[in-house]
This record gives structure tokens, C-alpha cells and sequence, in this order.
């Protein structure tokens, strides 16, 4: 192995999920640079991994991480690992990697556990673009101008989210983006209790609310892209025809309103077809 820096995935939840790749880095490199050396320390035991390990996480500063590039120079190999999943995804450190690229150093990233992608793959919703936006402000007025600039996009929206503020984010999306908006929600991926689940905010968010269990653990919340943007279709028409289309076949539910609005009932029939 040359002299760089590894950015080496470590599992979301199950401990099963390290490559063999990664395993091999972590026991081969000549230090391991952690976000918690506590927490890192019951993964790095499990696979006999002995490789000397020391702090490196979003208070280290500048001088630490230059400290750390001087060292891949002198020829050393450093590992850089996160406390679950693929390092500097919603995760500080990147200024760990400019100093390598700084120095002329290479930078080898491995592929591996990611909660957002993992989450993404389960969802049903479309994938051929994406947008990841981490974890909103905490602060329920900028938490909903920040969905409000959401909220026309034409990609499926990723984020993250903490178990205690998880129904107020599904009340402004709700808020926000309407009732009917699709989302899916997924909780504990890998772990014991996981779940993933799809459907409108308010089914969602009555969903949690009324399961306290369903409020534990780490959350990624997916949006569905603004389908009645895309096709043209009013907020009000689009409540309509979801509204008939639970209690009426979908074609027929499109039908009625493509006459009382004066649209295309197949484009409004496609649009009911997206979101099963």
C-alpha cells in the first residue's frame, strides 16, 4: 500500500456490513484517524484490528489535520473513519482532504456503508436524481425556509434527522410542502428494529406520532420530487385526485378530474402511477 489517505466506510448498524477491503486497510495502514477512538475502538476489536488509532473530528482544526498530511508525506499510510458510514457524508473533514491533495498526496476512497444511499435504495421513489442536504436547521423557522427552497425541486430530497425532532420535520414538511406530498421514512437501517416506509407526510406523520417506538433511533427522510410541478397540475387539483383515487380506480379518478380541470387524463393517471 502507497503512502495516502483512506477514507474507509464503517458500518451503519450491523457490524456485518465492513468490506473485506476495509478490514484489510484498517490492519495494514500505520495509523487510524477517529471521529470517537471509544467508539471506534468495539469495531476495530471485532475484526482484530490493531493499528494504532487517534483523534481526529470537526474540532481538531487546521493545524491537525496539516499535522496528519505531513505525516502521509513523510510516507505514512492513515485511515480515516467516521463513527458509522462513509466519512465526510454529512461528516466534517474535509479539510483533512484538501491538505493531503494540498501536499500532492493522494486521497484512495473506498466504497462501503452509506445511511443515505442505503435508505435511497429501499425507498420506491425515483432515483435518477437525487439532492442530499444532511440534517435541516434545528430551528423550526429556518427548518422551513430551507423546505420552502425544497420545495419546487424536481429530485427526490435526502436528509437526515435526529429521533427527538423527527415529528416536527414531518409537520413543516407537511406544513410546507402539503399534506399529500409523498415521503418515505427509514429508521435503524441495518439494526434490529428496522423500518422503512412510504407513503403521504400526514399518513406518515400520524403513523409516528402514534407509535412512540417509531420516534427511536436515527431517521433518513426522503421527499418525492414535486410531481405536479412537473406536470402542470394545481395544488388543488392534485388534492382532488388523490382524494378520489382512495376510493375510486385510478383511471376513473383521473377522468374526472382531467374534465373539471381541463387536463390531460392520462398525464394525471401517470402521476397516480409514480406514486404506488
Amino acid at each position: 500500500m502507497k503512502a495516502a489517505l483512506y477514507v474507509v466506510p464503517t458500518p451503519i448498524g450491523n457490524i456485518g456490513d465492513m468490506t473485506l477491503r476495509s478490514v484489510e486497510v484498517l490492519q495494514a495502514v500505520d495509523m487510524i484517524a477517529a471521529e470517537d477512538t471509544r467508539h471506534s475502538r468495539t469495531l476495530l476489536n471485532h475484526y482484530e484490528i490493531t493499528t494504532p488509532v487517534i483523534s481526529f473530528h470537526e474540532h481538531s482544526g487546521e493545524s491537525a489535520a496539516m499535522a496528519l498530511a505531513e505525516r502521509i508525506v513523510k510516507g505514512e499510510r492513515i485511515a480515516l473513519i467516521s463513527d458509522a458510514g462513509t466519512p465526510l457524508v454529512s461528516d466534517p473533514g474535509y479539510q483533512l482532504v484538501r491538505a493531503v491533495q494540498a501536499m500532492g498526496m493522494p486521497v484512495v476512497p473506498l466504497p462501503g456503508p452509506c445511511a443515505a444511499i442505503t435508505a435511497l435504495s429501499a425507498a420506491g421513489l425515483p432515483t435518477h436524481s437525487f439532492q442530499f442536504v444532511g440534517f435541516l436547521p434545528a430551528k423550526q423557522n429556518a427548518r422551513r425556509t430551507r423546505l420552502d427552497a425544497l420545495k419546487s425541486s424536481d429530485s427526490t430530497i435526502i436528509l437526515y434527522e435526529a429521533p427527538h425532532r423527527i415529528l416536527d420535520l414531518l409537520d413543516d414538511v407537511e406544513e410546507v410542502l402539503g399534506a399529500l406530498r409523498e415521503v418515505c421514512i427509514a429508521r435503524e437501517l441495518t439494526k434490529t428494529f428496522e423500518t422503512v416506509r412510504r407513503d403521504t407526510v400526514a399518513t406518515i406523520r400520524d403513523w409516528v406520532k402514534g407509535d412512540a417506538n417509531q420516534q427511536r433511533g436515527e431517521f433518513v427522510v426522503m421527499i418525492a420530487p414535486d410531481t405536479q410541478k412537473e406536470e402542470g397540475v394545481s395544488d388543488e387539483a392534485s388534492n382532488l385526485l388523490h382524494a378520489l383515487a382512495d376510493e375510486l380506480p385510478p383511471r376513473k379518478a383521473a377522468q374526472i378530474v382531467a374534465d373539471h380541470y381541463g387536463l390531460k387524463s392520462r398525464d394525471l393517471y401517470q402521476l397516480l402511477i409514480d406514486r404506488e
